[in-house]
């Protein structure tokens, strides 16, 4: 992964700082024993994947790696053996 930029768009950033938020709201919830706060973290949490999602949408994610063509990767594959 340290050869690729996984992980490293706005889309992913602004997604797990929003997580990272949600947990923390839903940690210090559950310590107070107040259920109410306890899953609004958690939705807080889900928002975090939504919005890197729709980010990610937009533009601001990396793309998808092509793939070659099937053919392409027996041919080039195949080298002429040396006699």
């Amino acid at each position: 992964m340290a050869g690729t930029s996984h992980g490293h768009t706005p889309a992913a950033w602004t997604g797990v700082m929003i997580a990272f938020i949600g947990f923390c709201v839903s940690g210090a919830f559950m310590v107070l024993a107040n259920p109410l706060g306890f899953w609004a973290g958690l939705v807080i949490v889900v928002l975090g994947g939504v919005v890197g999602m729709g980010m990610k949408a937009a533009g601001m994610g990396a793309p998808k790696a092509t793939h070659r063509d099937l053919a392409e990767v027996i041919a080039a594959s195949k080298v002429p053996a040396k006699v």
